[in-house]
Formats: structure tokens, sequence, C-alpha cells
């Protein structure tokens, strides 16, 4: 049963080209580690979302993707609360949604962030549910952190590079050249950007997902995600750092039907690095299973909890 909702965020605010203005933006420190062979990256406080119930049960934590936000989840959250009685906890990702923004966007920084969040929230060892850029994310934790998650549904995602099949670094450059004039009202600025982005994206869904991060500051409508950032570290968000440990934990990878992010040759570092790894396709879906097929993307998490 649903008893009560807890929420944290920061400021509402947006982040957009270098000719913009960033006054107001939250702004984390920055670090030059790469989480490997120095110092930990700097955590920053995560905004998010807690659904409470449960406290005996793994909590499920769901992390969103690239362009995403903690919001992606709102029904599937609320619906799996209610469902399973479990907490249900909704992140923004770092440079996403009312996250801060920091410079760096590795895969280890994404870690280090819920490796610090976590734990405060007395969520460990938790359900890790991953889509996309976060399913890297908690495979990484999941990789580094075994005690820290009971179990792990990576979905549409493997642990291996996905820059063939993937559009997203077509989406930042197209994002980062939209021109808006400033004081114009919601839907015209939607409507300017949304045919802006047309030239590159035929997509009305993707346009429609994008334009999600589109924000009005002080008069001038910018883009909430860290487009600099991520223009910067595309590559590395497409990667997956190389890992030598397996987790043991039970792990589903869920794919899309209609999808190619994760093709038959990325199967072999699944298992290497997931030896407990099922796979299940959702027919009629694409990469974002969850919007395309909420009820079986239900039905697929509440099977591997059982």
């Amino acid at each position: 049963m649903l008893r009560w909702v807890r929420a944290w965020g920061l400021p509402h605010r947006g982040l957009g080209p270098p000719s913009l203005s960033f006054s107001g933006v939250p702004v984390a420190p920055s670090s030059s580690s790469s989480g490997r062979g120095g110092a930990e990256p700097r955590p920053v406080p995560l905004s998010y979302k807690l659904l409470d119930g449960e406290a005996a049960r793994p909590a499920l934590v769901f992390l969103h993707g690239l362009f995403g936000c903690k919001t992606n989840f709102n029904s599937v959250a609320k619906a799996l609360a209610q469902q399973t009685g479990r907490r249900v906890l909704t992140v923004d990702a770092r440079n996403h949604g009312d996250s801060p923004h920091s410079s760096d966007m590795s895969y280890e920084a994404m870690s280090q962030d819920l490796q610090d969040l976590l734990p405060q929230l007395d969520l460990v060892p938790c359900v890790l549910i991953g889509h996309s850029m976060g399913g890297k994310t908690a495979m990484l934790l999941a990789l580094q952190r075994p005690e820290l998650v009971e179990r792990l549904i990576a979905v549409d995602i493997s642990p291996v590079e996905t820059t063939s099949s993937s559009d997203f670094p077509t989406y930042v450059a197209a994002m980062r050249a939209i021109d808006i004039p400033d004081e114009v009202s919601r839907s015209c600025a939607r409507k300017l950007a949304s045919e802006q982005l047309s030239t590159v994206i035929q997509d009305m869904a993707v346009r429609q997902f994008l334009l999600t991060n589109l924000v009005e500051v002080d008069g001038r409508f910018v883009w909430r995600v860290n487009l600099d950032a991520l223009a910067q570290h595309v590559d590395k968000i497409m990667a997956f750092p190389p890992q030598q440990e397996s987790y043991s934990g039970p792990t589903l990878f869920l794919l899309g039907g209609n999808s190619q992010f994760v093709p038959p040759s990325h199967h072999s570092e699944i298992r290497r690095l997931f030896p407990r790894a099922q796979m299940q396709t959702v027919p009629n879906a694409g990469h974002w299973i969850h919007a395309d097929r909420p009820q079986d993307f239900l039905a697929a998490i509440r099977g591997f909890l059982a």
C-alpha cells in the first residue's frame, strides 16, 4: 500500500549553449579523476523521489537513460509501489533533470553518486533497474559494489559499446544547434524547437521526449540537461568501462523486440560479467520499453522479483 512520498530536488534550472547565461545553475565541483588509479570521483547530491513501502524487502531503484529524468518512471514507480508494497526510488542522474551539473560524465562518477546516495537513504541492498545509460550505471555499480545490489535489471542495454546502434550523438548536436528568440511563449518555443530538430530527427516521439528537457529560465528557453558535458563525453557514455570482476547476483536483461541495442554479438560479454543473467524480450517494444509496453514492462519486473 502506498503510504507516503518523499521528494527532494534542486531549483528547476536549465543550461543551454555557451552563449546563454549560466547564472543560478547548480554546478558541482569538478573532479579530474576517472575513478581508476586515483581518488574516487566526487559525488554530487542527486535529486530523487522516494515512494515508501516495506523496509524489510529490497527497494526498487530506477535509473533513467540519456536525456531522461526521474519522472520518466512516475507511473511505473507508483504501480510497482502499489503492486509489490516495496519502496521505490527514482533518481535524476548528474547533468539531468533537477540534479547538479558537473563536467564529469563518466560511469565511474555516476556509480559513485549512487554509492553515496543509497546508503544515506538506507536502501541497500536494493534492486537496481536501469534503462540505457542508467542500465550501464547500474551494471557498473553492481560490478564495483555487489553488496549494494540484491539483483539487477538492465533495460535494453549491455556492458558493450553501443555507438553503432545509437543516434544519441546526433541528438546532442541537433539540440545544441537550436535557436529560440527570447520572450516567446512555451508553446511557441516548443514548436520552434521541434521544427528545428525535425531536420535531423524525423521521429516525432523522439522529438517529444527530447523536448521534455526544454525549460524556461528568466524568460529564455534553454535545455536543462548539460549539453556541453554530454557533447564532451558522448563517446564515453556510448562505451562501458572495462571490467574484470563479475557480478554473481540474479540479473535480467530486458530487451525490446524492435530494438537493435543488444545484438547477439554482445551476449558473450553479458554472460562473462553476469553469469546468472537471464534474457527476456518484450515484443513490439523499441528502446524505450517502459514507454512502449508499460504493462509488459511491469509484468517482467514482477516476474523477476517473484
